[in-house]
C-alpha cells in the first residue's frame, strides 16, 4: 500500500514537471544588433513564434526599454552583453519563474517600434525621443501602431482638470491609429496618420474661459492626415496617453519655483512609457509592479484586455488610468497594493467593519481611572457621554469622584486607548491673558463775559431821580431828594439834605461772574463845566479757560476663553413700586466696569469680546439722581502686547448770548455800552484703549 502511494506521488510530480516543461517550452535563442539607415535594429530570435509583441515599457531616466517574454527561458548562455552601437549601450536578460525580461540600456531616451517577423521580434530604435520639452521641429512618435487602412476621429472635447490643467480628449475610431507629437515653437502639434476628420469637427476652439494654460485648439485635414494645433500660454508642460480609443493630451501649468514641484500635480512617481495592444490587464499590472518594486495583489475577478499607450507618464498616474478605465480600485498598505473591482473592495471593507463591530460588541470591558490636573472631571464626563457625539461605546460608562477630581471610565481596551489620547490633549494648562483698558476723558472749556453800566445825572431844584434802582430796561422818573435819603439810594447826603436832586438816565448791563469770581470793573466819571450834569461809565469783563483730563485704567487677568469682570463705582438708591402697591428701595449702579472674554489664536493673537462702561452720578432731579453713561461693546482682534482704540466720542459745544437795549445796543461804536455779551465754548473727548498681553509666566497685578 505504501509502495502504491509512493508510485502515485511520484507520478504526480512527473506530471507537474512535464507541465512546467511544456509551459516553459519557448526560449530566447538569439540576439543580434545591426545598423540600418542610421537606425539601430535589434533582432531577438525565439524557439517558437510569438503570437503578439511582448509587453514592453520604457523609462526616461535612466534611459532603457524592457520587454517581457511570457513562459520563456533564456537560452543565450549569457545574461548581459556590451554592444555600443548607435544609442544602444548594452543589454541584460533576467529569467523569472513565468517569464524572461530583456532590458535594452540606452545612452538617451529614444522612440522604438517592435514588430514580429516569423519567430523573431524586431525592435527598431529611432532618433532620440522628444519629450514635452523637445525643441521645435522634432517629432516624438507617441503611437507606433499600424497606420494601414483609413482611420477617423469621432469627437474632440476639452476639459479642465482639478489642478488647473487643460485636457484635450480625442475619440478615435480604433486603437491602431498612428499618432505623432511634436512641439513647434510655443505650440503643440499632433498628427493623426491616415485619419479623416468630419466637417463638423474642423473648427477652432477658444478655451480661454476655462482658465488653463491652453488658449485655442485647431483641428483640420492635412492631406491624408489630421493635424491638431494646441496653443498654450505661459510656462507649461505636457504629456499624452491613450486608453483604448480615447487619446488625451494634458497641458499642465508649471510653477517657476522648483522647490514647489508638488504643485504641478498630485502624481509624483517615476515616469515611464507603456505601449500595449490588446494585452491582459493583469499583465500590465505585473509590468508596473516590476517597475516600482511594489507587491501588487490582483483579485481573481480582474479580467479583460486593454490597449494602452503612455509616454513619459508618472507610474502612479498610469496605474490610476488603468484602474479608472477598467472600473477597478486599489488599497495600499506599506509596499503592498491590493487591486480589485470597486464593488468587491467595498463589499470586503463592509464585511470587515461589520466583523470588527461584532468583536467590539463581544469584547470584554475593563475600568481605568484618570486623574485630572487642569480640567474638571465632571466636564470631561459630559464630553465623553454626550449623546449627540458619544465617544464611548454603547457599553461604556464614566463616573466622577469630585473630591479627588478623578474620572473612572469603563469600556473596551480600544475605546480606553482613545479616551487616554483625548484626555492627554485636553487636560493641559490653560494660557492666561492680562487685559488692560484705559478710558481717557479730556475736556477743554472757555468762557468770556463783557458788560457795561452807563449813568447820566442832572443837578438842580427840579432834578429827577437817577436811574439805578433796577437792572433791566430804560426808565426816566422824577423824585424828590428826601425820598432818596429815606431809601438810602442817594449818591450822597449832607446833614439830611440831598446832594442829587435833578433828572437822571441809566443803562445797567454789567458782566456776570464766572467760576465763583466777580468780573473786573473799569469806570470813569465826567462833569460839565457848571457841575450840573454828571456822566458815569463802568465797563466790566471776565474770561475763564479750563482744561482737564480723567484717566481710568481697569485691568483684569483671566484664562483663555473664560469671561472676567472687574468694576468699581457707586450704587444709587431709588424707590420702586411693588406688586402690592407699596414702594421699595432699589439700587442702580453707576460704576466703572470692564467685562472681557479673550480667545488666544494659534498664531499668538488675541480675540476679545469686550463690554466697557464708565457711569457717573449726574444732576439731581425730582425723580432721582441722573446717571451719565459712557458704554462700548464690541469684538476685536489684537496682536499680543498691541494696543487698539475700540471707541471714541468727541463733543463740541459753542454758545454766544447777547442781551441789549433795543436800538441803543445796535448803535455803531457806542452799542457795547447798552448790551451784555457772553461767549462760551466746550470740547469733550472720550477714548477707550485696550491692550492684551499673553502671560507666559507668573504675573501679578500692580
Amino acid at each position: 500500500m505504501n509502495n502504491a502511494i509512493r508510485i502515485a506521488y511520484g507520478f504526480v510530480l512527473w506530471l507537474v514537471a512535464v507541465g512546467f516543461a511544456f509551459a516553459q517550452a519557448n526560449s530566447i535563442e538569439g540576439f543580434d544588433v545591426v545598423q540600418q539607415a542610421g537606425r539601430t535594429v535589434v533582432r531577438i530570435t525565439t524557439k517558437e513564434p510569438l503570437r503578439s509583441v511582448p509587453p514592453n515599457f520604457a523609462v526616461a531616466n535612466p534611459a532603457r526599454i524592457a520587454f517581457d517574454f511570457p513562459n520563456t527561458v533564456n537560452a543565450l548562455g549569457r545574461s548581459s552583453q556590451d554592444i555600443g552601437q548607435g544609442e544602444l549601450r548594452s543589454m541584460n536578460v533576467v529569467q523569472g519563474t513565468d517569464r524572461t525580461r530583456l532590458v535594452l540600456n540606452l545612452r538617451r531616451a529614444v522612440a522604438h517600434e517592435a514588430t514580429l517577423e516569423g519567430n523573431s521580434v524586431v525592435i527598431t530604435l529611432a532618433e532620440p525621443a522628444v519629450g514635452q520639452t523637445a525643441p521645435g521641429g522634432q517629432v516624438a512618435h507617441f503611437a507606433e501602431g499600424r497606420a494601414e487602412g483609413q482611420h477617423a476621429i469621432r469627437d474632440v472635447d476639452f476639459r479642465r482638470g482639478r489642478a488647473g490643467e487643460g485636457r484635450i480628449v480625442v475619440d478615435l475610431s480604433d486603437t491602431t491609429t498612428g499618432i505623432d507629437i511634436r512641439q513647434q515653437g510655443q505650440n503643440i502639434v499632433v498628427e493623426f496618420l491616415k485619419t479623416t476628420l468630419p466637417d463638423s469637427l474642423r473648427r477652432r476652439l477658444d478655451v480661454v474661459d476655462f482658465a488653463t494654460p491652453v488658449n485655442t485648439i485647431s483641428a483640420f485635414q492635412q492631406g491624408e492626415n489630421v493635424r491638431m494645433v494646441i496653443e498654450p500660454k505661459g510656462q507649461w508642460e505636457h504629456n499624452a496617453y491613450q486608453s483604448d480609443t480615447q487619446f488625451v493630451v494634458e497641458v499642465k501649468p508649471v510653477t517657476p519655483d522648483p522647490s514647489r514641484a508638488a504643485q504641478r500635480g498630485r502624481y509624483t512617481g517615476e515616469k515611464l512609457s507603456l505601449n500595449f495592444q490588446n494585452v491582459e490587464v493583469r499583465a500590465v499590472l505585473n509590468v508596473i509592479a516590476d517597475f516600482t518594486d511594489l507587491n501588487i495583489i490582483t483579485s481573481d475577478t480582474v479580467t479583460g484586455n486593454i490597449t494602452l499607450r503612455l509616454k513619459d507618464v508618472p507610474w502612479d498616474q498610469a496605474l490610476d488610468i488603468i484602474l479608472q478605465t477598467r472600473g477597478l480600485d486599489s488599497r495600499r498598505t506599506g509596499n503592498v497594493i491590493w487591486i480589485a473591482p470597486r464593488d468587491e473592495l467595498a463589499t470586503r471593507e463592509k464585511l470587515a467593519l461589520e466583523a470588527q463591530q461584532q468583536i467590539n460588541d463581544l469584547e470584554l470591558t475593563r475600568t481605568e481611572s484618570f486623574q485630572m490636573n487642569y480640567q474638571k472631571a465632571a466636564d470631561v464626563q459630559k464630553l465623553l457621554s454626550d449623546p449627540t457625539q458619544r465617544i464611548l461605546s454603547k457599553r461604556g460608562s464614566a463616573a466622577v469622584d469630585a473630591r479627588t477630581n478623578t474620572l473612572f471610565v469603563q469600556d473596551t481596551p480600544t475605546k480606553l486607548e482613545e479616551v487616554r489620547a483625548l484626555i492627554a490633549k485636553i487636560d493641559v494648562a490653560v494660557r492666561q491673558v492680562m487685559i488692560e483698558a484705559r478710558i481717557v476723558e479730556a475736556n477743554d472749556t472757555f468762557a468770556k463775559n463783557l458788560g457795561a453800566r452807563l449813568g447820566l445825572i442832572e443837578f438842580g431844584p427840579q432834578a429827577r431821580r437817577p436811574f439805578g434802582d433796577t437792572n433791566h430796561g430804560l426808565n426816566v422818573g422824577t423824585n424828590v431828594g428826601a425820598e432818596l435819603v429815606n431809601t438810602g439810594q442817594a449818591m450822597g447826603v449832607v446833614q439830611g439834605t440831598p446832594v442829587i436832586n435833578g433828572p437822571g438816565l441809566n443803562s445797567n448791563f454789567p458782566a456776570a461772574g464766572l467760576n465763583a469770581f466777580n468780573a473786573g470793573q473799569f469806570s470813569f466819571i465826567l462833569f460839565n463845566s457848571s457841575l450840573t450834569r454828571l456822566l458815569n461809565i463802568e465797563i466790566s469783563a471776565l474770561e475763564s479757560d479750563g482744561k482737564g483730563k480723567i484717566v481710568a485704567s481697569p485691568r483684569v487677568l483671566t484664562a483663555d476663553q473664560v469671561e472676567a469682570l472687574i468694576e468699581q463705582g457707586t450704587e444709587i438708591p431709588y424707590q420702586q413700586a411693588t406688586s402690592s402697591g407699596a414702594t421699595s428701595v432699589s439700587f442702580r449702579k453707576a460704576n466703572l466696569a470692564l467685562k472681557v472674554k479673550p480667545q488666544i489664536t494659534p498664531d499668538g493673537n488675541v480675540i476679545m469680546t469686550l463690554d466697557v462702561n464708565k457711569d457717573q452720578p449726574g444732576a439731581t432731579t425730582p425723580a432721582g439722581v441722573q446717571i451719565n453713561t459712557k458704554h462700548v461693546k464690541t469684538e476685536v482682534l489684537v496682536e499680543n502686547g498691541g494696543t487698539v482704540v475700540i471707541g471714541g466720542i468727541y463733543e463740541q459745544n459753542d454758545r454766544t448770548d447777547i442781551t441789549k437795549i433795543p436800538f441803543f445796543g445796535d448803535l455803531p461804536f457806542l452799542g457795547f455800552l447798552f448790551k451784555n455779551n457772553t461767549t462760551s465754548s466746550s470740547k469733550t473727548e472720550l477714548l477707550v484703549f485696550i491692550t492684551p498681553r499673553i502671560v507666559n509666566e507668573r504675573l501679578t497685578i500692580r
